[in-house]
Protein backbone atom coordinates (compact mmCIF):
# COMPACT_ATOMS: atom_id res chain seq x y z
CA UNK A 1 0.00 0.00 0.00
CA UNK A 2 1.31 3.16 -1.32
CA UNK A 3 2.52 6.20 1.95
CA UNK A 4 -0.49 8.77 0.64
CA UNK A 5 -3.10 5.76 0.75
CA UNK A 6 -2.24 4.95 4.62
CA UNK A 7 -2.05 8.30 5.49
CA UNK A 8 -5.55 9.01 4.38
CA UNK A 9 -6.95 6.44 6.06
CA UNK A 10 -4.77 7.29 9.52
CA UNK A 11 -6.42 10.93 9.23
CA UNK A 12 -10.23 9.56 8.42
CA UNK A 13 -9.59 6.73 12.16
CA UNK A 14 -8.56 9.61 14.00
CA UNK A 15 -11.19 12.13 13.14
CA UNK A 16 -13.46 9.01 13.74
CA UNK A 17 -12.21 8.81 17.28
CA UNK A 18 -12.58 12.40 18.12
CA UNK A 19 -16.40 12.41 17.43
CA UNK A 20 -17.23 9.15 18.67
CA UNK A 21 -15.50 10.90 22.21
CA UNK A 22 -17.11 14.61 21.70
CA UNK A 23 -20.57 12.81 21.62
CA UNK A 24 -20.18 10.92 25.08
CA UNK A 25 -19.36 13.63 26.61
CA UNK A 26 -21.97 16.24 25.16
CA UNK A 27 -24.19 17.95 28.35
CA UNK A 28 -27.75 16.91 27.87
CA UNK A 29 -29.87 19.75 26.48
CA UNK A 30 -32.12 22.24 28.45
CA UNK A 31 -35.26 20.12 28.10
CA UNK A 32 -33.46 17.01 29.52
CA UNK A 33 -32.35 19.34 32.32
CA UNK A 34 -35.86 20.47 33.33
CA UNK A 35 -37.16 16.73 33.04
CA UNK A 36 -34.28 15.89 35.49
CA UNK A 37 -35.22 18.73 37.99
CA UNK A 38 -32.65 20.27 37.21
CA UNK A 39 -32.83 24.02 38.56
CA UNK A 40 -32.79 26.88 35.91
CA UNK A 41 -31.87 30.42 36.80
CA UNK A 42 -34.46 32.75 36.74
CA UNK A 43 -34.28 36.08 34.39
CA UNK A 44 -34.00 39.26 35.80
CA UNK A 45 -36.97 41.37 34.36
CA UNK A 46 -35.81 44.73 32.86
CA UNK A 47 -36.37 47.98 34.08
CA UNK A 48 -36.66 50.55 31.80
CA UNK A 49 -35.24 53.80 33.57
CA UNK A 50 -37.27 56.75 33.87
CA UNK A 51 -36.84 60.20 34.16
CA UNK A 52 -35.62 61.51 37.77
CA UNK A 53 -38.99 63.15 39.46
CA UNK A 54 -38.99 66.43 41.67
CA UNK A 55 -37.21 65.61 44.99
CA UNK A 56 -39.28 66.34 48.36
CA UNK A 57 -39.68 70.39 48.65
CA UNK A 58 -40.92 72.04 51.89
CA UNK A 59 -43.66 74.33 51.69
CA UNK A 60 -44.42 77.53 53.57
CA UNK A 61 -45.76 77.13 57.25
CA UNK A 62 -49.22 77.52 58.47
CA UNK A 63 -50.80 77.28 61.35
CA UNK A 64 -53.36 74.23 62.42
CA UNK A 65 -56.60 76.40 62.59
CA UNK A 66 -55.11 77.93 58.73
CA UNK A 67 -54.24 75.48 57.03
CA UNK A 68 -54.79 76.76 53.18
CA UNK A 69 -51.51 78.26 52.78
CA UNK A 70 -49.31 80.03 49.77
CA UNK A 71 -46.36 78.02 49.50
CA UNK A 72 -42.53 80.33 49.67
CA UNK A 73 -40.07 79.20 47.85
CA UNK A 74 -38.98 75.36 48.42
CA UNK A 75 -36.27 74.21 50.06
CA UNK A 76 -35.52 71.06 47.92
CA UNK A 77 -33.34 67.75 48.78
CA UNK A 78 -30.86 66.70 46.60
CA UNK A 79 -30.69 63.34 45.06
CA UNK A 80 -28.51 60.65 46.76
CA UNK A 81 -27.41 58.89 43.48
CA UNK A 82 -26.01 60.16 40.21
CA UNK A 83 -27.60 57.42 38.48
CA UNK A 84 -30.59 57.13 36.49
CA UNK A 85 -33.49 55.82 38.78
CA UNK A 86 -35.07 52.47 37.87
CA UNK A 87 -38.94 51.74 37.30
CA UNK A 88 -41.04 51.95 40.03
CA UNK A 89 -40.78 48.30 42.15
CA UNK A 90 -43.66 46.96 44.62
CA UNK A 91 -43.29 44.99 47.46
CA UNK A 92 -43.11 41.50 47.25
CA UNK A 93 -46.15 39.56 47.51
CA UNK A 94 -45.68 37.70 50.29
CA UNK A 95 -44.75 40.63 52.66
CA UNK A 96 -48.56 41.82 52.38
CA UNK A 97 -50.18 38.90 55.06
CA UNK A 98 -49.44 39.68 58.51
CA UNK A 99 -49.89 43.49 58.96
CA UNK A 100 -52.55 44.23 60.91
CA UNK A 101 -55.28 45.45 58.68
CA UNK A 102 -58.37 47.83 60.38
CA UNK A 103 -60.23 50.29 59.48
CA UNK A 104 -61.95 52.37 62.11
CA UNK A 105 -61.31 56.01 61.02
CA UNK A 106 -64.64 56.77 60.84
CA UNK A 107 -65.87 56.28 64.33
CA UNK A 108 -63.98 59.55 65.26
CA UNK A 109 -66.24 61.43 62.71
CA UNK A 110 -69.68 59.89 63.63
CA UNK A 111 -71.97 61.42 65.50
CA UNK A 112 -73.79 58.25 66.59
CA UNK A 113 -73.28 55.17 69.32
CA UNK A 114 -69.92 54.20 68.01
CA UNK A 115 -67.66 57.47 67.77
CA UNK A 116 -64.77 56.75 69.95
CA UNK A 117 -63.82 58.26 73.10
CA UNK A 118 -61.54 60.67 72.49
CA UNK A 119 -63.95 62.77 70.86
CA UNK A 120 -67.67 64.36 71.70
CA UNK A 121 -70.16 65.25 69.60
CA UNK A 122 -71.73 69.15 69.71
CA UNK A 123 -74.51 70.71 68.99
CA UNK A 124 -74.08 74.01 67.07
CA UNK A 125 -75.41 77.20 68.33
CA UNK A 126 -74.18 80.56 67.32
CA UNK A 127 -74.22 81.78 70.85
CA UNK A 128 -71.79 80.40 73.28
CA UNK A 129 -70.13 81.07 76.59
CA UNK A 130 -66.28 81.38 75.54
CA UNK A 131 -67.02 83.86 72.86
CA UNK A 132 -68.19 87.34 73.63
CA UNK A 133 -69.46 90.21 71.16
CA UNK A 134 -70.48 87.88 68.29
CA UNK A 135 -71.45 84.91 66.83
CA UNK A 136 -69.45 81.41 66.87
CA UNK A 137 -68.44 80.15 63.82
CA UNK A 138 -67.21 76.56 62.54
CA UNK A 139 -63.65 78.21 63.39
CA UNK A 140 -64.35 79.46 66.48
CA UNK A 141 -65.45 75.97 67.36
CA UNK A 142 -62.07 74.47 66.09
CA UNK A 143 -59.88 76.79 67.67
CA UNK A 144 -61.65 76.52 71.45
CA UNK A 145 -61.98 72.32 70.57
CA UNK A 146 -58.24 71.98 68.89
CA UNK A 147 -59.59 70.45 65.97
CA UNK A 148 -59.46 71.27 62.60
CA UNK A 149 -61.84 72.86 60.54
CA UNK A 150 -61.38 69.80 57.75
CA UNK A 151 -62.27 67.40 60.92
CA UNK A 152 -65.27 69.14 61.92
CA UNK A 153 -66.72 70.05 58.23
CA UNK A 154 -66.50 65.97 57.76
CA UNK A 155 -68.27 64.89 60.82
CA UNK A 156 -70.90 67.95 59.71
CA UNK A 157 -71.20 66.63 56.54
CA UNK A 158 -71.46 62.77 56.91
CA UNK A 159 -68.86 62.30 54.21
CA UNK A 160 -65.08 62.58 53.03
CA UNK A 161 -65.91 66.39 52.59
CA UNK A 162 -63.52 68.98 54.10
CA UNK A 163 -64.22 71.77 53.18
CA UNK A 164 -67.77 72.57 53.47
CA UNK A 165 -68.83 74.15 56.66
CA UNK A 166 -72.31 75.31 56.26
CA UNK A 167 -73.73 75.21 59.94
CA UNK A 168 -77.17 75.89 61.62
CA UNK A 169 -78.90 76.29 64.80
CA UNK A 170 -78.39 72.15 66.28
CA UNK A 171 -76.29 70.98 63.66
CA UNK A 172 -74.37 68.53 65.07
CA UNK A 173 -70.67 67.41 64.69
CA UNK A 174 -67.48 65.93 66.64
CA UNK A 175 -65.02 67.75 67.70
CA UNK A 176 -61.61 66.22 70.04
CA UNK A 177 -62.79 66.31 73.73
CA UNK A 178 -60.87 68.89 75.88
CA UNK A 179 -60.62 66.70 78.54
CA UNK A 180 -58.10 64.19 76.94
CA UNK A 181 -54.77 64.19 76.07
CA UNK A 182 -54.17 62.25 73.02
CA UNK A 183 -51.23 62.26 70.08
CA UNK A 184 -51.10 60.28 66.62
CA UNK A 185 -48.56 57.97 65.69
CA UNK A 186 -47.88 56.79 62.14
CA UNK A 187 -46.12 53.40 61.58
CA UNK A 188 -44.44 52.40 58.38
CA UNK A 189 -43.35 49.25 57.51
CA UNK A 190 -40.71 49.65 54.62
CA UNK A 191 -40.61 45.79 53.49
CA UNK A 192 -44.37 46.00 53.39
CA UNK A 193 -45.23 49.58 52.09
CA UNK A 194 -47.86 49.84 54.68
CA UNK A 195 -48.97 52.30 57.09
CA UNK A 196 -50.74 51.84 60.65
CA UNK A 197 -52.29 55.04 61.69
CA UNK A 198 -52.80 55.06 65.74
CA UNK A 199 -53.98 57.49 68.78
CA UNK A 200 -52.31 57.50 71.96
CA UNK A 201 -54.52 58.33 74.87
CA UNK A 202 -51.83 59.55 77.17
CA UNK A 203 -54.16 59.18 80.24
CA UNK A 204 -54.49 56.06 79.71
CA UNK A 205 -51.53 54.65 78.55
CA UNK A 206 -53.86 53.06 75.17
CA UNK A 207 -52.90 52.76 72.22
CA UNK A 208 -55.43 52.16 69.32
CA UNK A 209 -55.02 51.20 65.69
CA UNK A 210 -57.60 53.54 63.69
CA UNK A 211 -56.28 52.36 60.00
CA UNK A 212 -54.10 50.94 57.85
CA UNK A 213 -52.92 52.17 54.43
CA UNK A 214 -51.31 51.52 51.30
CA UNK A 215 -48.03 54.14 50.65
CA UNK A 216 -45.15 54.46 48.37
CA UNK A 217 -41.59 54.78 49.32
CA UNK A 218 -38.07 55.72 48.41
CA UNK A 219 -36.57 54.04 45.53
CA UNK A 220 -34.89 50.72 46.59
CA UNK A 221 -30.95 51.91 47.71
CA UNK A 222 -29.12 48.77 49.28
CA UNK A 223 -27.00 51.65 50.35
CA UNK A 224 -29.82 53.02 52.99
CA UNK A 225 -30.10 51.23 56.43
CA UNK A 226 -33.66 50.94 55.02
CA UNK A 227 -32.70 49.38 51.90
CA UNK A 228 -34.32 52.42 50.35
CA UNK A 229 -34.01 56.43 50.26
CA UNK A 230 -36.37 56.57 52.91
CA UNK A 231 -35.07 56.95 56.28
CA UNK A 232 -35.61 54.79 59.80
CA UNK A 233 -36.10 56.50 63.02
CA UNK A 234 -38.54 58.42 64.71
CA UNK A 235 -39.55 62.02 63.96
CA UNK A 236 -42.25 64.09 64.85
CA UNK A 237 -44.30 65.94 62.56
CA UNK A 238 -44.06 69.54 61.79
CA UNK A 239 -47.20 72.36 61.55
CA UNK A 240 -45.64 73.78 58.53
CA UNK A 241 -48.53 71.94 56.23
CA UNK A 242 -49.98 73.17 53.21
CA UNK A 243 -53.04 72.18 50.87
CA UNK A 244 -52.29 72.19 47.13
CA UNK A 245 -55.01 72.78 44.55
CA UNK A 246 -54.31 73.70 40.86
CA UNK A 247 -52.78 77.02 39.86
CA UNK A 248 -50.99 76.46 43.75
CA UNK A 249 -47.43 77.38 42.57
CA UNK A 250 -44.22 77.25 44.21
CA UNK A 251 -40.51 76.57 43.09
CA UNK A 252 -38.43 72.96 43.24
CA UNK A 253 -35.29 72.54 41.63
CA UNK A 254 -35.32 76.42 40.71
CA UNK A 255 -38.10 76.21 38.45
CA UNK A 256 -41.76 77.62 39.17
CA UNK A 257 -44.45 74.87 38.75
CA UNK A 258 -48.06 73.83 39.86
CA UNK A 259 -47.23 71.77 43.08
CA UNK A 260 -50.09 69.53 42.70
CA UNK A 261 -48.14 67.86 40.01
CA UNK A 262 -45.39 67.03 42.24
CA UNK A 263 -46.66 66.36 45.82
CA UNK A 264 -50.67 65.91 45.31
CA UNK A 265 -53.02 67.60 47.48
CA UNK A 266 -51.51 67.66 50.84
CA UNK A 267 -48.52 68.38 52.63
CA UNK A 268 -47.22 67.44 55.87
CA UNK A 269 -43.62 67.98 56.72
CA UNK A 270 -41.03 65.96 59.04
CA UNK A 271 -40.03 68.81 61.69
CA UNK A 272 -37.35 67.08 63.72
CA UNK A 273 -35.17 63.83 64.37
CA UNK A 274 -36.46 62.15 67.43
CA UNK A 275 -35.38 58.70 67.84
CA UNK A 276 -33.02 56.50 65.86
CA UNK A 277 -33.18 58.71 62.81
CA UNK A 278 -30.71 57.21 59.56
CA UNK A 279 -31.18 60.82 58.19
CA UNK A 280 -32.08 64.58 59.15
CA UNK A 281 -35.74 65.30 58.76
CA UNK A 282 -35.36 68.14 56.86
CA UNK A 283 -36.81 68.29 52.95
CA UNK A 284 -38.69 64.92 54.33
CA UNK A 285 -42.20 64.83 54.29
CA UNK A 286 -46.12 63.01 53.68
CA UNK A 287 -47.92 63.79 50.66
CA UNK A 288 -49.71 62.48 47.66
CA UNK A 289 -49.08 61.26 44.38
CA UNK A 290 -48.74 63.73 41.49
CA UNK A 291 -51.72 65.19 39.42
CA UNK A 292 -51.48 65.63 35.55
CA UNK A 293 -53.80 67.60 33.57
CA UNK A 294 -55.33 65.85 30.45
CA UNK A 295 -54.81 68.31 27.12
CA UNK A 296 -57.44 66.50 25.54
CA UNK A 297 -60.42 66.46 28.17
CA UNK A 298 -58.97 69.45 30.48
CA UNK A 299 -59.26 67.22 33.78
CA UNK A 300 -56.75 66.22 35.89
CA UNK A 301 -56.30 62.43 37.08
CA UNK A 302 -54.51 61.19 40.14
CA UNK A 303 -51.49 59.33 39.27
CA UNK A 304 -52.68 56.69 41.43
CA UNK A 305 -50.42 53.75 40.08
CA UNK A 306 -47.71 54.74 41.89
CA UNK A 307 -48.72 54.28 45.23
CA UNK A 308 -47.08 50.33 46.83
CA UNK A 309 -44.07 51.17 44.86
CA UNK A 310 -40.64 52.18 45.60
CA UNK A 311 -40.38 55.17 43.45
CA UNK A 312 -40.08 58.37 45.63
CA UNK A 313 -36.74 60.56 46.87
CA UNK A 314 -37.19 59.47 50.27
CA UNK A 315 -40.75 60.46 51.38
CA UNK A 316 -43.97 59.24 52.45
CA UNK A 317 -46.77 59.30 49.15
CA UNK A 318 -50.24 58.34 49.80
CA UNK A 319 -53.54 58.33 47.76
CA UNK A 320 -55.32 61.64 47.80
CA UNK A 321 -58.49 60.55 50.20
CA UNK A 322 -56.24 58.88 52.74
CA UNK A 323 -53.85 61.64 52.68
CA UNK A 324 -56.63 64.17 53.31
CA UNK A 325 -58.00 62.05 56.06
CA UNK A 326 -54.72 61.75 57.83
CA UNK A 327 -54.32 65.41 57.52
CA UNK A 328 -58.03 66.58 58.89
CA UNK A 329 -57.02 64.61 62.09
CA UNK A 330 -53.27 65.20 63.00
CA UNK A 331 -52.77 68.59 61.96
CA UNK A 332 -54.03 70.02 65.39
CA UNK A 333 -52.48 67.30 67.55
CA UNK A 334 -48.96 66.79 68.34
CA UNK A 335 -47.98 64.00 66.27
CA UNK A 336 -45.22 61.17 64.98
CA UNK A 337 -43.54 58.85 62.35
CA UNK A 338 -41.64 56.24 63.22
CA UNK A 339 -40.25 53.99 60.16
CA UNK A 340 -39.14 50.57 60.00
CA UNK A 341 -37.87 47.80 57.81
CA UNK A 342 -40.31 45.37 59.57
CA UNK A 343 -43.38 46.56 62.24
CA UNK A 344 -42.17 44.20 64.76
CA UNK A 345 -39.20 46.17 64.92
CA UNK A 346 -41.14 49.53 66.03
CA UNK A 347 -40.97 50.60 69.14
CA UNK A 348 -44.65 51.73 69.54
CA UNK A 349 -45.40 53.91 72.84
CA UNK A 350 -48.96 52.90 74.76
CA UNK A 351 -50.04 49.63 75.05
CA UNK A 352 -52.26 48.61 72.48
CA UNK A 353 -56.20 47.95 72.66
CA UNK A 354 -59.07 47.18 70.46
CA UNK A 355 -61.09 50.07 69.85
CA UNK A 356 -62.78 51.19 73.73
CA UNK A 357 -66.51 51.73 74.06
CA UNK A 358 -67.27 54.75 75.79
Amino acid sequence: MSIPKLLTIGAVALFTIIGVTAYLKKPASSADDVKKGAALKPVEPSASPIPETAVVAVPAKALPQKEVVKPIRAEVKKATSEAAPTAPVSAPQSAHDDFPIIDRVFQLYTTGPSKLPVVETITYTSSVPWLKGRPAWVADYAAHYNTSRHFIARSLNGKADYFSQKVFEGSKFNVFRKDKRIQFYLLVDVSRLKMGFYYIDLDTNERVLLKTYRVGLGRLDPSKPSGSLTPLGRYALGDKVAIYQPGTMSYVLDQKVEMIRIFGTRWIPFDQEIERATASAKGYGIYGAPWNLETKTGKWSEQRECIGKYDTDGGIRLLSEDLEEIFSIIISKPSFIEIVKDFREAKLPGVEVAAPTR
